[in-house]
C-alpha cells in the first residue's frame, strides 16, 4: 500500500478484485478504507459482476441511481458515467454529471456510505478525479468555527441540471428528494467527526436552518472553502482498469471537467452501498423532507 497524498488517498496493489478474496484482505481494504478514505487499484480486469460482486463484500448494494432508468442491461446497480449520454441528458457535452464539488446523493435522508468507481474508457488525458478528505477539514477549522458548525443543520437538494423535458428531468421532479443533514457528521465506524457540507447539494438551497438566505450563503461559502482546500485533496489519473473506492461518510469528489472538449469518450462505471442516516455530534439525525431513504439488498 503506497500512500497517494499527505491527508488522503492510498493505492493498493497486489490485489485482483475479480477473484475470491481472503476474510483477511476485505478486512485489509476496509480498513484502509477508513484510514485513507479513498482508495486505488490499478489493472483490474473486470466487468459488471465482478465489481457488483467486490462490492457486495463491503455492505447492501443500492441501485444504480435515484435518477437512472437506463442501467446497464442485467446490471441494475450499475450506473454509468458516460459522456456519450450527456448530450441527450443534459443537453450540453460533458465527461461528468457534476463538475462541482459534492459528496454523493446528499439529498437522499441516506446517503450511499461509499461508492466504487471503475474506468472502461478514458481520455489519453484530462477527465482526472479529485477527492477531499473532510475529517481533516473539519479538524483544520480553529475551535470556535467548529463549535459553530457543530449546532447547524443545511438543506441538501438535487438541483436540476437535465435538459428540460428529458426522461432525467422527470425523474428529478418526481423523486424530488431533499433533506436536512447536521453540517457535522460523525462517522458510524471511526467516530470521526466530517464537514458534511457537499456544495453540489447545498448550493441550490442556500439553506441553513436558523438563518436567513443572505447568511445561511456567507456561512456555506466559509465552509466550502474549508472543505476543498487543496492540501486535503488527492487527484487520480484514470486508466482503463483503474478502480476507485471511497467513503462517501468522509469525502467529497470533484470530476475535472477539462476533457469535454477534447472529443474523447470517458465511460466508467460506478456502484454505490446503501448509507446509514447521518448523525450529529450531539445525537441528533438527519431529517427526511421529501423522497424516500435509497435502499440496497
Amino acid at each position: 500500500m503506497a500512500p497517494s497524498a499527505g491527508y488522503i488517498g492510498a493505492e493498493i496493489g497486489g490485489v485482483d478484485l475479480g477473484g475470491p478474496l481472503a476474510p483477511e484482505v476485505v478486512d485489509q481494504i476496509r480498513n484502509a478504507l477508513h484510514e485513507y478514505k479513498v482508495i486505488f487499484f490499478r489493472d483490474q480486469r473486470i466487468g459488471h459482476a465482478e465489481q457488483i460482486a467486490f462490492a457486495r463484500l463491503f455492505g447492501k448494494i443500492t441501485p444504480a441511481h435515484p435518477h437512472e432508468e437506463r442501467p446497464p442491461a442485467g446490471f441494475p446497480e450499475i450506473l454509468p458515467i458516460d459522456s456519450r449520454r450527456y448530450e441527450e441528458n443534459l443537453g450540453r457535452k460533458r465527461t461528468s454529471y457534476d463538475h462541482s464539488w459534492h459528496t454523493d446523493v446528499t439529498a437522499l435522508v441516506n446517503p450511499p456510505a461509499a461508492s466504487i468507481l471503475r474506468a472502461d474508457i478514458v481520455p489519453p488525458y484530462g477527465g482526472d478525479t479529485t477527492w477531499t478528505n473532510l475529517v481533516a477539514a473539519y479538524e483544520g477549522l480553529p475551535q470556535e468555527l467548529r463549535d459553530l458548525a457543530d449546532t447547524l443543520d443545511i438543506k441538501h437538494q438535487f438541483a436540476p441540471r437535465a435538459a428540460a423535458g428529458s426522461q432525467r428531468a422527470r425523474k428529478i421532479s418526481e423523486a424530488n428528494l431533499v433533506a436536512y443533514h447536521p453540517a457535522v457528521r460523525v462517522h458510524p465506524v471511526t467516530g470521526e467527526r466530517a464537514l458534511f457540507v457537499s456544495p453540489g447539494f447545498t448550493r441550490g438551497a442556500r439553506e441553513i436552518r436558523g438563518f436567513s438566505p443572505e447568511q445561511s450563503e456567507q456561512i456555506l461559502r466559509l465552509l466550502w472553502q474549508e472543505a476543498t482546500r487543496i492540501e486535503y485533496t488527492v487527484r487520480f489519473r484514470w486508466a482503463p482498469g483503474s478502480v476507485a473506492f471511497w467513503d462517501n461518510r468522509a469525502t467529497a469528489h470533484l470530476a475535472i471537467g477539462d476533457a469535454a472538449h477534447l472529443g474523447h469518450d470517458r465511460v466508467l462505471y460506478r456502484v454505490t452501498l446503501e448509507g446509514d442516516i447521518p448523525i450529529g455530534v450531539d445525537g441528533r439525525e438527519s431529517e427526511l423532507v421529501s423522497g424516500e431513504p435509497f435502499l440496497g439488498s
